[in-house]
């Protein structure tokens, strides 16, 4: 890893470590920045670690005093891939790469994206509610998504909507020094090839002039680098099934 993708690499970890931050205040969950990683204070949200690593080398027992392992769920987003929690009870939930996109560069991919869809940002619980309906899918976890995220100033969710005013696709953006993050990337129908159009076109409004990160894996991140962005480094999720 050469030394700008190192550098890449600690902003989309911190950048990330922010919004999962946002989220569990959302649900009432506090944490702190400290030692090299972001801590959450109680069990955290599905889905959201309780920490992350914003640095190499650090030290899984220092680490893992700080995490409640004697319930289930337990979970560590390793940001450089480089420690080894077997030995603590830790498995592999998944393996993804950090993406990097520069800010203001062209929109690559295919011309049949939806050029016809319009878009905003949630503003109000009834948005809230009907962008997180449309991210579930009815899969049960649109409750994920709490009002609380609305009072968060670096937190913006990206609305695509069809001419009938539905939401139809989306994501999440967070802003950090110097990068804006970008996830939960969905379409209704299509998948990301129809949603990273008009996610795209949202982010170089919003944010013309910070390069954007995040992280995928698998077809995800192929999707991911046909519409410009590039693979800057490992990232490891761990569980712990307590």
């Amino acid at each position: 890893m050469t030394t700008p993708q190192q550098a890449l690499v600690r902003s989309a970890a911190r950048n990330n470590a922010e919004w999962c931050a946002a989220m569990c205040r959302s649900h009432g969950v506090d944490g702190e920045f400290r030692d090299g990683a972001w801590v959450a204070a109680g069990r955290t949200p599905p889905y959201y670690p309780d920490v992350v690593t914003l640095a190499p080398g650090a030290d899984p027992g220092v680490l893992l005093a700080q995490v409640d392992t004697a319930s289930p769920g337990a979970s560590v987003k390793d940001g450089f891939a480089d420690l080894d929690l077997t030995e603590a009870g830790f498995r592999v939930l998944f393996e993804a790469q950090w993406i990097h996109r520069p800010a203001g560069a062209a929109t690559p991919g295919p011309a049949s994206g939806p050029a016809d869809l319009g878009w905003d940002t949630v503003r109000e619980g009834g948005e809230l509610r009907a962008w997180a309906a449309a991210w579930d899918d009815g899969g049960g976890d649109a409750g994920l998504f709490r009002p609380g995220l609305l009072a968060e100033p670096e937190t913006f969710l990206i609305s695509g909507r069809s001419a009938d005013g539905r939401v139809v696709a989306g994501a999440v953006a967070s802003r950090s020094d110097g990068v804006v993050g970008v996830s939960h990337v969905f379409a209704r129908d299509g998948g990301p090839e129809t949603a990273w159009p008009v996610v795209l076109r949202a982010l170089d409004r919003l944010f013309p002039a910070l390069p954007v990160v995040g992280y995928e894996y698998g077809d995800d991140l192929t999707t991911a680098m046909g519409y410009g962005f590039e693979p800057v480094g490992p990232l490891r999720v761990w569980l712990h099934d307590g």
